[in-house]
């Protein structure tokens, strides 16, 4: 599957996924602050997200598929893979699948661990707003903040509305199959999954997807990994405190 990216800057190759219902341009300021400290910088969008095609198919054995193709497609190796919850899980199963072309890996708030679905109330949502016949982003808002009540959440969801025509506003993602498979958003990695090289695992302070008690289960798929935490934010932490996010990942690069 030909992935969609934004690439900004020269030097060592930094891959960028993000989490599930978002897409590269959420990561397009820090990744321009990524891209003037030397690195060049992939803002990638995961399949059935922002502008890559869509599939039927969605896992994240698909999902780790596609980075090694996109690699090879730009003749990229020596990696840095950069991963926010969902896009952690994808980036945590390529490191594991392809070491020979991922140097280091970076797994923002999500542990190797099994999640049950937590989205079911977005996706209803989502689902009122696909249906919706919207002439304003005002309307989508009004009638997603019926099932989303904290606006950082519905500002995040409604960057994907596009004008699909004149008149007509539609969603980037592939809202039928990521319903379809929201159950593959949660799995754990597999319990064989390996990877030896340096690993940082950021987590929010406010936020409860990495626990003390999952350090062992991250050390024992990634060895190397160091667990850093960023105080006073959430699930979003490269959002709520992007200066902190940068620093972090810099000293460990």
């Amino acid at each position: 599957m030909k992935l969609y990216s934004n690439i900004l800057g020269e030097g060592a190759p930094l891959l960028i996924l993000h989490g599930f219902l978002g897409m590269s341009d959420n990561w397009k300021t820090l990744g321009k602050e990524f891209a003037d400290a030397g690195f060049q910088v992939h803002l990638i969008d995961q399949r059935n997200h922002g502008r890559s095609p869509h599939s039927e198919d969605f896992s994240y054995l698909l999902m780790a598929k596609d980075i090694k193709e996109y690699c090879d497609a730009h003749k990229l190796e020596n990696c840095i893979l950069l991963g926010h919850s969902m896009g952690g899980k994808t980036a945590m199963l390529a490191a594991s699948l392809f070491p020979h072309i991922i140097e280091k890996l970076i797994v923002a708030d999500i542990a190797p661990k099994y999640y049950a679905p937590h989205h079911q109330q977005i996706l209803e949502g989502l689902q009122a707003v696909d249906r919706a016949s919207l002439s304003s982003r005002g309307e989508a808002e009004d009638l997603l903040s019926q099932y989303v009540k904290e606006a950082g959440v519905r500002l995040f969801l409604l960057k994907n509305l596009y004008w699909k025509s004149k008149g007509k506003l539609a969603l980037r993602f592939n809202l039928d199959s990521l319903v379809q498979n929201v159950e593959n958003v949660g799995e754990a990695l597999p319990e064989d999954a390996f990877f030896s090289k340096p690993t940082l695992f950021l987590r929010g302070g406010n936020s409860n997807y990495i626990t003390s008690e999952d350090i062992p289960l991250i050390k024992s798929h990634f060895p190397e990994a160091e667990v850093e935490t960023i105080p006073n934010v959430g699930h979003w932490l490269h959002a709520e405190n992007k200066d902190a996010f940068f620093t972090a990942v810099m000293r460990f690069l």
